[in-house]
Protein backbone atom coordinates (compact mmCIF):
# COMPACT_ATOMS: atom_id res chain seq x y z
CA UNK A 1 0.00 0.00 0.00
CA UNK A 2 1.25 3.31 -1.38
CA UNK A 3 2.33 6.30 1.67
CA UNK A 4 -0.28 8.87 2.03
CA UNK A 5 0.81 12.41 0.47
CA UNK A 6 2.11 15.00 2.82
CA UNK A 7 0.40 17.84 0.92
CA UNK A 8 -2.93 15.91 0.69
CA UNK A 9 -2.93 15.39 4.58
CA UNK A 10 -2.22 18.84 5.56
CA UNK A 11 -4.85 20.54 2.81
CA UNK A 12 -7.62 18.12 4.17
CA UNK A 13 -6.59 18.29 7.64
CA UNK A 14 -6.72 22.48 7.04
CA UNK A 15 -9.94 22.63 5.29
CA UNK A 16 -11.46 19.89 8.38
CA UNK A 17 -13.66 22.73 10.67
CA UNK A 18 -13.28 23.27 14.30
CA UNK A 19 -16.04 22.36 16.45
CA UNK A 20 -15.74 24.59 18.95
CA UNK A 21 -15.41 28.04 16.46
CA UNK A 22 -16.32 26.41 13.28
CA UNK A 23 -13.93 27.82 10.99
CA UNK A 24 -11.27 25.54 9.17
CA UNK A 25 -8.39 24.61 11.35
CA UNK A 26 -6.08 25.97 8.52
CA UNK A 27 -7.06 29.20 9.44
CA UNK A 28 -7.23 29.32 13.01
CA UNK A 29 -3.01 28.23 13.79
CA UNK A 30 -4.08 25.21 15.79
CA UNK A 31 -1.30 22.39 13.14
CA UNK A 32 1.87 23.27 14.42
CA UNK A 33 2.93 20.31 11.88
CA UNK A 34 1.47 17.43 9.70
CA UNK A 35 3.83 15.01 8.55
CA UNK A 36 3.19 11.26 7.07
CA UNK A 37 5.57 8.89 9.07
CA UNK A 38 6.22 5.04 7.98
CA UNK A 39 4.17 2.25 7.42
CA UNK A 40 1.33 5.03 6.74
CA UNK A 41 1.16 6.91 10.53
CA UNK A 42 0.03 10.33 9.78
CA UNK A 43 1.58 12.77 12.94
CA UNK A 44 0.35 15.93 14.04
CA UNK A 45 1.43 18.37 16.26
CA UNK A 46 -1.96 20.41 17.22
CA UNK A 47 -2.84 23.26 19.73
CA UNK A 48 -6.24 22.84 21.56
CA UNK A 49 -7.76 26.19 22.85
CA UNK A 50 -9.52 24.39 25.29
CA UNK A 51 -9.72 21.16 26.84
CA UNK A 52 -12.38 18.76 28.55
CA UNK A 53 -14.51 18.01 26.25
CA UNK A 54 -13.98 20.52 23.17
CA UNK A 55 -10.68 19.96 23.19
CA UNK A 56 -11.17 15.82 22.49
CA UNK A 57 -13.64 16.83 19.98
CA UNK A 58 -10.99 18.99 18.37
CA UNK A 59 -8.54 15.63 18.50
CA UNK A 60 -11.26 13.41 17.06
CA UNK A 61 -12.60 15.75 14.08
CA UNK A 62 -8.36 15.85 13.52
CA UNK A 63 -8.22 12.28 13.75
CA UNK A 64 -11.00 11.39 11.68
CA UNK A 65 -10.03 14.07 9.14
CA UNK A 66 -6.39 12.45 8.81
CA UNK A 67 -8.29 8.44 8.23
CA UNK A 68 -10.18 9.84 5.93
CA UNK A 69 -7.08 10.67 3.55
CA UNK A 70 -5.93 7.69 1.05
CA UNK A 71 -3.22 5.71 2.85
CA UNK A 72 -3.76 6.40 6.42
CA UNK A 73 -3.55 3.62 8.48
CA UNK A 74 -2.84 5.02 11.46
CA UNK A 75 -2.78 8.60 13.52
CA UNK A 76 -0.83 10.28 16.19
CA UNK A 77 -1.63 13.11 17.39
CA UNK A 78 0.51 15.07 19.95
CA UNK A 79 -1.71 18.18 21.44
CA UNK A 80 -0.74 20.87 23.94
CA UNK A 81 -3.28 23.52 25.67
CA UNK A 82 -2.62 26.94 23.81
CA UNK A 83 -0.99 29.89 26.38
CA UNK A 84 -3.70 32.46 27.69
CA UNK A 85 -1.76 34.82 25.05
CA UNK A 86 -2.48 32.20 21.92
CA UNK A 87 -6.21 32.49 22.87
CA UNK A 88 -6.35 35.75 23.24
CA UNK A 89 -5.06 36.26 19.75
CA UNK A 90 -6.86 33.04 18.64
CA UNK A 91 -10.08 35.37 19.50
CA UNK A 92 -9.27 39.01 18.35
CA UNK A 93 -8.33 37.28 14.99
CA UNK A 94 -11.77 35.46 14.86
CA UNK A 95 -13.53 38.64 15.63
CA UNK A 96 -11.65 40.52 13.26
CA UNK A 97 -14.15 43.57 12.32
CA UNK A 98 -17.20 41.59 13.61
CA UNK A 99 -19.32 44.24 15.20
CA UNK A 100 -21.89 44.03 18.65
CA UNK A 101 -24.85 41.18 17.23
CA UNK A 102 -27.59 44.25 16.91
CA UNK A 103 -25.62 47.16 17.65
CA UNK A 104 -24.35 49.83 14.80
CA UNK A 105 -23.53 48.40 11.64
CA UNK A 106 -24.54 45.10 12.39
CA UNK A 107 -26.11 43.17 9.69
CA UNK A 108 -28.27 41.10 12.14
CA UNK A 109 -31.72 40.69 12.21
CA UNK A 110 -32.96 41.01 16.06
CA UNK A 111 -36.55 39.51 16.39
CA UNK A 112 -37.71 39.62 19.71
CA UNK A 113 -40.31 37.51 20.65
CA UNK A 114 -42.77 38.53 22.89
CA UNK A 115 -46.51 37.95 24.16
CA UNK A 116 -47.64 39.78 27.02
CA UNK A 117 -48.15 36.70 29.17
CA UNK A 118 -47.24 33.71 29.71
CA UNK A 119 -48.20 29.88 28.44
CA UNK A 120 -49.15 30.73 24.96
CA UNK A 121 -46.19 29.00 23.68
CA UNK A 122 -43.79 31.35 22.68
CA UNK A 123 -40.50 29.48 23.54
CA UNK A 124 -41.95 26.93 21.05
CA UNK A 125 -42.54 29.70 18.81
CA UNK A 126 -38.81 30.69 19.52
CA UNK A 127 -36.75 27.29 19.08
CA UNK A 128 -38.75 26.21 16.47
CA UNK A 129 -39.07 29.31 14.58
CA UNK A 130 -34.90 29.45 14.73
CA UNK A 131 -34.58 25.60 13.71
CA UNK A 132 -36.69 26.45 10.59
CA UNK A 133 -34.35 29.07 9.96
CA UNK A 134 -31.88 27.19 9.94
CA UNK A 135 -33.17 24.78 7.54
CA UNK A 136 -33.30 27.45 5.23
CA UNK A 137 -29.74 28.00 5.22
CA UNK A 138 -29.26 30.63 7.29
CA UNK A 139 -27.13 31.66 10.35
CA UNK A 140 -29.35 31.61 13.52
CA UNK A 141 -28.33 32.33 17.50
CA UNK A 142 -31.50 32.27 20.39
CA UNK A 143 -30.98 34.47 23.69
CA UNK A 144 -33.05 32.83 26.24
CA UNK A 145 -34.11 36.28 27.80
CA UNK A 146 -36.95 34.53 29.69
CA UNK A 147 -34.82 34.88 32.73
CA UNK A 148 -37.44 33.50 35.19
CA UNK A 149 -38.61 31.02 32.90
CA UNK A 150 -35.78 29.78 31.03
CA UNK A 151 -36.37 26.79 28.67
CA UNK A 152 -35.24 27.11 25.30
CA UNK A 153 -31.97 24.96 25.88
CA UNK A 154 -34.40 21.63 27.01
CA UNK A 155 -36.77 22.22 23.91
CA UNK A 156 -33.66 22.92 21.64
CA UNK A 157 -31.29 20.29 23.07
CA UNK A 158 -28.62 22.62 23.07
CA UNK A 159 -27.25 20.99 26.73
CA UNK A 160 -24.16 21.06 28.71
CA UNK A 161 -21.95 24.14 29.29
CA UNK A 162 -20.61 27.01 27.65
CA UNK A 163 -17.09 26.89 26.62
CA UNK A 164 -14.86 30.50 27.65
CA UNK A 165 -12.24 31.46 25.33
CA UNK A 166 -10.15 34.44 26.43
CA UNK A 167 -13.06 36.81 27.65
CA UNK A 168 -15.41 35.54 24.57
CA UNK A 169 -17.99 33.29 25.55
CA UNK A 170 -19.18 30.71 22.74
CA UNK A 171 -22.68 29.84 22.40
CA UNK A 172 -23.89 25.86 22.58
CA UNK A 173 -25.44 25.03 19.09
CA UNK A 174 -27.74 22.29 18.44
CA UNK A 175 -30.08 21.80 14.93
CA UNK A 176 -27.74 24.41 13.24
CA UNK A 177 -28.59 27.09 15.93
CA UNK A 178 -26.74 28.95 18.51
CA UNK A 179 -28.53 29.37 21.75
CA UNK A 180 -27.22 30.73 25.15
CA UNK A 181 -29.42 31.26 28.24
CA UNK A 182 -29.33 31.89 32.02
CA UNK A 183 -29.91 28.20 32.21
CA UNK A 184 -26.36 27.70 31.69
CA UNK A 185 -24.91 29.56 34.54
CA UNK A 186 -27.78 28.63 37.18
CA UNK A 187 -27.44 25.53 39.32
CA UNK A 188 -30.21 22.67 38.98
CA UNK A 189 -32.72 23.62 41.66
CA UNK A 190 -31.80 27.26 42.20
CA UNK A 191 -34.06 30.35 41.17
CA UNK A 192 -32.99 33.04 39.38
CA UNK A 193 -34.21 36.10 42.00
CA UNK A 194 -32.29 39.41 40.78
CA UNK A 195 -33.57 42.49 40.72
CA UNK A 196 -33.09 45.13 37.55
CA UNK A 197 -29.56 45.96 37.38
CA UNK A 198 -28.53 42.24 38.07
CA UNK A 199 -31.03 41.23 35.31
CA UNK A 200 -29.75 44.26 32.95
CA UNK A 201 -25.87 43.45 33.32
CA UNK A 202 -26.86 39.56 32.38
CA UNK A 203 -28.41 40.70 28.96
CA UNK A 204 -25.59 43.38 28.47
CA UNK A 205 -23.10 40.31 28.34
CA UNK A 206 -25.24 38.22 26.72
CA UNK A 207 -25.02 40.45 23.93
CA UNK A 208 -21.45 41.71 24.44
CA UNK A 209 -19.36 38.55 25.86
CA UNK A 210 -21.00 36.12 23.53
CA UNK A 211 -19.29 35.55 20.05
CA UNK A 212 -22.75 35.16 18.62
CA UNK A 213 -20.09 35.34 14.75
CA UNK A 214 -22.47 38.08 13.70
CA UNK A 215 -25.28 35.39 12.48
CA UNK A 216 -28.50 36.42 10.13
CA UNK A 217 -30.96 36.36 12.52
CA UNK A 218 -30.99 36.73 16.27
CA UNK A 219 -34.45 36.04 17.89
CA UNK A 220 -34.86 37.09 21.57
CA UNK A 221 -36.98 34.77 23.67
CA UNK A 222 -38.72 37.52 25.77
CA UNK A 223 -40.12 36.89 29.51
CA UNK A 224 -43.85 37.77 29.56
CA UNK A 225 -44.67 41.41 30.92
CA UNK A 226 -43.08 44.73 29.66
CA UNK A 227 -40.88 44.76 33.19
CA UNK A 228 -36.78 45.47 33.45
CA UNK A 229 -35.72 43.06 30.44
CA UNK A 230 -38.30 44.43 28.00
CA UNK A 231 -36.92 48.06 28.84
CA UNK A 232 -33.36 46.43 28.85
CA UNK A 233 -33.64 44.87 25.60
CA UNK A 234 -34.72 47.63 23.95
CA UNK A 235 -32.12 49.77 25.17
CA UNK A 236 -29.23 47.45 24.21
CA UNK A 237 -30.90 46.40 20.61
CA UNK A 238 -33.35 49.74 19.90
CA UNK A 239 -33.69 48.55 15.68
CA UNK A 240 -34.91 45.16 17.28
CA UNK A 241 -38.49 44.12 15.42
CA UNK A 242 -40.95 42.61 17.54
CA UNK A 243 -42.92 39.42 16.95
CA UNK A 244 -46.09 38.88 18.80
CA UNK A 245 -47.40 35.91 20.20
CA UNK A 246 -51.03 34.83 21.17
CA UNK A 247 -53.62 32.14 21.47
CA UNK A 248 -57.17 32.45 19.74
CA UNK A 249 -58.80 33.59 23.09
CA UNK A 250 -59.70 36.79 24.35
CA UNK A 251 -57.79 37.36 27.44
CA UNK A 252 -54.52 36.34 25.48
CA UNK A 253 -54.90 38.74 22.75
CA UNK A 254 -55.71 41.47 25.23
CA UNK A 255 -52.66 41.04 27.43
CA UNK A 256 -50.55 40.48 24.16
CA UNK A 257 -51.47 44.09 22.57
CA UNK A 258 -49.44 45.47 26.33
CA UNK A 259 -46.67 43.77 24.18
CA UNK A 260 -47.94 46.04 21.29
CA UNK A 261 -48.02 49.19 23.17
CA UNK A 262 -44.54 48.64 24.66
CA UNK A 263 -43.04 48.16 21.32
CA UNK A 264 -44.78 51.62 20.28
CA UNK A 265 -43.36 53.65 23.14
CA UNK A 266 -39.79 52.60 22.49
CA UNK A 267 -39.85 53.18 19.27
CA UNK A 268 -39.85 49.17 17.76
CA UNK A 269 -41.16 48.12 14.87
CA UNK A 270 -43.69 45.32 15.06
CA UNK A 271 -43.10 42.25 12.05
CA UNK A 272 -46.75 40.97 12.87
CA UNK A 273 -48.85 38.68 15.06
CA UNK A 274 -48.44 34.81 15.06
CA UNK A 275 -51.28 32.88 16.71
CA UNK A 276 -50.04 29.64 18.43
CA UNK A 277 -52.76 26.87 19.47
CA UNK A 278 -55.19 27.45 16.57
CA UNK A 279 -57.02 24.38 16.74
CA UNK A 280 -56.47 20.73 16.64
CA UNK A 281 -57.15 18.30 14.37
CA UNK A 282 -58.77 15.07 15.51
CA UNK A 283 -58.41 11.42 14.03
CA UNK A 284 -61.80 12.52 11.69
CA UNK A 285 -59.85 15.45 10.15
CA UNK A 286 -62.13 17.98 11.73
CA UNK A 287 -60.19 20.83 13.13
CA UNK A 288 -61.45 21.36 17.07
CA UNK A 289 -60.69 25.07 18.09
CA UNK A 290 -59.93 24.37 21.92
CA UNK A 291 -58.65 27.98 22.61
CA UNK A 292 -61.59 29.61 20.57
CA UNK A 293 -61.46 31.91 17.47
CA UNK A 294 -60.62 35.18 16.26
CA UNK A 295 -57.69 36.50 18.65
CA UNK A 296 -54.78 36.31 16.27
CA UNK A 297 -57.13 37.94 13.77
CA UNK A 298 -58.42 40.74 16.38
CA UNK A 299 -54.58 41.47 17.35
CA UNK A 300 -53.23 42.00 13.97
CA UNK A 301 -55.92 44.05 13.26
CA UNK A 302 -55.81 46.52 16.18
CA UNK A 303 -51.53 46.32 15.90
CA UNK A 304 -52.17 46.94 12.68
CA UNK A 305 -49.79 44.40 11.02
CA UNK A 306 -50.24 40.65 9.49
CA UNK A 307 -50.96 37.90 11.04
CA UNK A 308 -48.47 36.05 9.28
CA UNK A 309 -49.42 32.58 10.47
CA UNK A 310 -51.84 29.99 12.48
CA UNK A 311 -50.02 27.32 14.61
CA UNK A 312 -52.09 24.07 15.46
CA UNK A 313 -51.62 21.88 18.33
CA UNK A 314 -49.53 19.16 17.50
CA UNK A 315 -48.87 15.99 19.89
CA UNK A 316 -45.54 15.66 18.77
CA UNK A 317 -44.83 19.11 19.18
CA UNK A 318 -45.15 18.86 22.71
CA UNK A 319 -43.22 15.56 23.00
CA UNK A 320 -40.43 16.37 20.91
CA UNK A 321 -39.57 19.40 22.88
CA UNK A 322 -39.57 17.31 26.12
CA UNK A 323 -36.78 15.20 24.03
CA UNK A 324 -34.89 18.34 22.34
CA UNK A 325 -36.14 17.45 19.15
CA UNK A 326 -38.06 20.63 17.48
CA UNK A 327 -41.02 19.65 15.30
CA UNK A 328 -39.74 20.07 11.54
CA UNK A 329 -37.16 17.43 13.10
CA UNK A 330 -39.41 14.92 14.86
CA UNK A 331 -42.55 15.59 12.44
CA UNK A 332 -41.23 17.72 9.49
CA UNK A 333 -44.66 16.58 7.54
CA UNK A 334 -46.88 17.91 10.59
CA UNK A 335 -49.33 21.11 10.27
CA UNK A 336 -47.00 22.17 12.84
CA UNK A 337 -43.79 22.16 10.93
CA UNK A 338 -45.23 22.86 8.07
CA UNK A 339 -46.36 26.36 9.36
CA UNK A 340 -43.45 27.30 10.97
CA UNK A 341 -41.73 27.01 7.89
CA UNK A 342 -44.23 29.75 6.25
CA UNK A 343 -43.26 31.77 9.23
CA UNK A 344 -39.53 31.56 8.84
CA UNK A 345 -39.95 32.18 5.39
CA UNK A 346 -42.44 35.56 5.75
CA UNK A 347 -39.31 36.62 8.62
CA UNK A 348 -36.85 36.36 6.05
CA UNK A 349 -39.06 38.53 3.36
CA UNK A 350 -39.72 41.17 6.21
CA UNK A 351 -36.25 41.44 6.65
CA UNK A 352 -34.29 45.33 6.31
CA UNK A 353 -31.88 45.47 3.44
CA UNK A 354 -28.71 46.20 4.85
CA UNK A 355 -26.33 49.19 3.13
CA UNK A 356 -23.25 47.93 2.41
CA UNK A 357 -22.04 51.55 2.69
CA UNK A 358 -23.92 53.06 5.65
CA UNK A 359 -22.01 56.56 5.31
CA UNK A 360 -23.47 57.03 1.36
CA UNK A 361 -26.34 59.44 1.50
CA UNK A 362 -28.55 60.03 -1.43
CA UNK A 363 -30.03 63.60 -1.89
Amino acid sequence: MSQPNPEVLASVLADAIDPILHRPLGTLGYLKSVNVKRRGTAAVELLIPVPGAPGHALIEEVSGAAQSVKGVRSVRIEHELMSDDQRSELMAGVRGEKRPVGGPGSSTYVVAISSGKGGVGKSSVTTNLAVSLAALGHSVGVLDADVWGYSVPNMLGARGAPVVIADSILPLRAHGVSVISIDYFVPDGQAVVWRGPMLHKALEQFLTDVFWDEPAFLLIDMPPGTGDVAISISQFVPRARVLLVTTPQPTARRVASRAALMADRVDQKLVGVVENMSWFTGDDGKRYHLFGEGGGAALAHESEVDLLVQIPIVTEMRAGADRGEPVSVSAPDSEAAKAFDRLARCLVETRPRIRTHPELRIG
